[in-house]
């Protein structure tokens, strides 16, 4: 199911990435190159950061083209994917947490501490749309207001907590799932925002 389910994130993070590159006049190859840093690119930065290889789409090559395939189809349905703008949101916010629940199991199976399998899972989640905001010249989404890294160390730590007190895989992976979907959920539904620092004054 979790597999399953990172498909349909990874489809859904490229379709989404394919509109950035869009709004900064992007060739075929540079929506395709946007759409695999934003679906891939957490899991390639994780793995780097831990040397753990090869690569998902290394050894699952087929995850490139499921994401150029989505990525230029989204492409040519780009009006219609704006009328679709809040089921997008959703499926950012599972792709968010499916794509945190896989970092802490891979830091699991690595036998890292607990700190950074939490530090794991947080940089498979957000690290992707840090490197296609930074690409596409636009602030990241991981440090303005909304609660989007919060959500994953929620989700991170739920996942770590149940399987600390003997929980079953499956049950610490289905409440983190739902915990951190809802949290990222009710955080766009209310507009949850989180304290910002603002500072003016220069230094010279």
């Amino acid at each position: 199911m979790l597999h399953i389910l990172y498909i349909i994130a990874i489809t859904a993070e490229a379709m989404t990435a394919a509109l950035s590159a869009g709004r900064r006049d992007m060739d075929w190859v540079g929506v395709c190159i946007i759409a695999w840093v934003t679906a891939l690119g957490g899991g390639t930065v994780r793995n780097v950061l831990f040397g753990h290889y090869p690569m998902s789409w290394v050894e699952h090559p087929e995850y490139l083209i499921i994401t150029a395939a989505a990525a230029l189809l989204a492409a040519f349905i780009a009006s219609v994917m704006t009328k679709l703008k809040k089921l997008f949101l959703y499926l950012d916010a599972l792709g968010l947490v499916v794509f945190t629940i896989i970092g802490c199991q891979v830091a699991q199976q690595i036998h890292l501490p607990y700190l950074i399998v939490l530090f794991s899972g947080m940089i498979t989640g957000c690290a992707g749309g840090v490197l296609r905001d930074v690409l596409c010249n636009e602030i990241p989404l991981l440090f303005r207001k909304e609660i989007y890294a919060s959500a994953a160390i929620v989700t991170g730590a739920v996942y770590i907590g149940v399987e600390h007190f003997q929980g079953s895989e499956m049950l610490a992976t289905g409440l983190a799932a739902i915990v951190g979907l809802a949290l990222r959920l009710l955080s766009i539904k209310y507009e949850w925002q989180m304290p910002k620092f603002v500072y003016r004054d220069e230094w010279h």
